[in-house]
C-alpha cells in the first residue's frame, strides 16, 4: 500500500469513534492490504482502498464460519460486524491472537484446514471460482502496459502455462467447493485455540488440491484423499499466477520482483514442483504471505 500513513490514520480513527483506544498502530503487513495492531485496544485492523477489496463478502464469510465453529480468526467482538470507510479506505477489526510458540503441527494445521473446508460447504454465498484468478493472471501477463518490465519470453512463457493449465485442471472434472483461497503460512495464525485461518478476500470455488497446492508439502500429506496427480498441476499453476501477479505494475509485494524473477526459473526449471515456503526459503525470506 503507498499511503500508509493516511491508512493508519484512517484506522485509528475508525477505532477511536467506537471509543476503542488506538493511540499506536503496529504494521504486521504492508503489501496490497495493510494489516495493524492496535493498542491499547488490542485489535487486528485490515485497512484497503475502497472498491480495491472485498471486505464485505469477507465480514459476512466469517460471521457465518465462525457460527458453525470453523478455525477461522473472529472479528472484533466489541463492535459492529461491518464495514468501516473512512478517508477513502475499507476498514475491518478482528480479534487480535497472540502468537504462541511452537507454531502448530502439520498434521494440526492439516486438520484445522479439512475442518475450514467442511465448514465452508455449509455456507451458500456467491463467489468466484479459481479460473476467474487465473484470468486476472493471463491479463497481467497479456497487456505490456500492466507488465512492462515482463521480458517477451517470459511473458509467452507465463501465458501458455497459465492457458495449459487451466485447461487441464478444468479436464479433470474434479469436485469443487469454496475454498480459502490463500491457506499459505502467512494467513494462519498460531494461538493457543490452535491455528486459525484469516484473509478470506480470496476466497473462491474450485477444488480442494487448489488450496492444498498453496501450503507445504508436510501439510498436504496429512489431508486425506487427495488427488496426487490434480495436486501437482494446481502447485504449478499458482507458482504461474504469482509469478503474474510480482510483474503487474501495481505490485507492491516488498522485493517482489526478486520473487517473480526466482519463480519464473522454477517454471522454467521443471517438476518437481516446489511449494511457495520453499520458494521463499530460497531466497532467505520471512514468510509474509502473497
Amino acid at each position: 500500500m503507498t499511503d500508509v500513513t493516511r491508512a493508519i490514520t484512517a484506522a485509528t480513527s475508525v477505532a477511536a469513534a467506537l471509543h476503542l483506544p488506538a493511540d499506536d498502530a503496529v504494521v504486521l503487513h504492508s503489501s496490497n492490504k495493510l494489516a495493524l495492531r492496535l493498542t491499547p485496544c488490542d485489535v487486528f485492523a485490515r485497512i484497503a482502498p475502497v472498491g480495491q477489496e472485498v471486505a464485505r463478502f469477507e465480514v459476512d464469510l466469517a460471521q457465518r464460519l465462525v457460527e458453525i465453529g470453523a478455525p477461522l480468526a473472529h472479528l472484533e467482538p466489541r463492535v459492529a460486524p461491518r464495514v468501516y470507510t473512512r478517508d477513502g479506505f475499507a476498514v475491518t477489526l478482528w480479534t487480535y491472537y497472540e502468537p504462541v510458540t511452537p507454531q502448530p503441527s502439520p498434521v494440526d494445521v492439516a486438520k484445522a484446514l479439512r475442518r475450514l473446508h467442511e465448514g465452508m460447504r455449509t455456507v451458500d454465498l456467491p463467489s468466484p471460482r479459481f479460473t476467474d484468478r487465473v484470468t486476472e493472471a493471463e491479463e497481467i501477463v497479456a497487456d505490456p502496459g500492466r507488465s512492462p518490465e515482463l521480458a517477451d519470453a517470459d511473458r509467452a512463457l507465463l501465458g501458455g502455462r497459465l492457458a495449459d493449465l487451466r485447461r487441464a485442471i478444468d479436464a479433470r472434472g474434479a469436485v469443487e467447493q469454496l475454498l480459502h483461497g490463500e491457506p499459505h503460512p502467512g494467513n494462519v495464525l498460531s494461538t493457543r485455540h490452535g491455528p486459525l485461518f484469516i484473509d478470506l478476500e480470496t476466497c473462491c470455488r474450485g477444488p480442494v488440491e487448489f488450496d492444498l497446492a498453496h501450503v507445504p508439502a508436510a501439510i498436504s500429506e496429512h489431508y486425506p484423499g487427495v488427488d496426487r496427480d490434480l495436486l501437482d498441476e494446481c502447485r504449478q499453476l499458482v507458482l504461474a499466477m504469482v509469478a503474474a501477479w510480482r510483474w503487474d505494475v501495481g505490485d507492491q509485494f516488498p522485493r517482489g520482483k526478486l520473487f517473480g524473477e526466482e519463480l519464473l526459473r522454477v517454471l522454467r526449471a521443471g517438476p518437481p514442483w516446489p511449494t511457495l515456503d520453499v520458494v521463499v526459503s530460497r531466497l532467505d525470506e520471512p514468510w509474509s504471505g502473497w
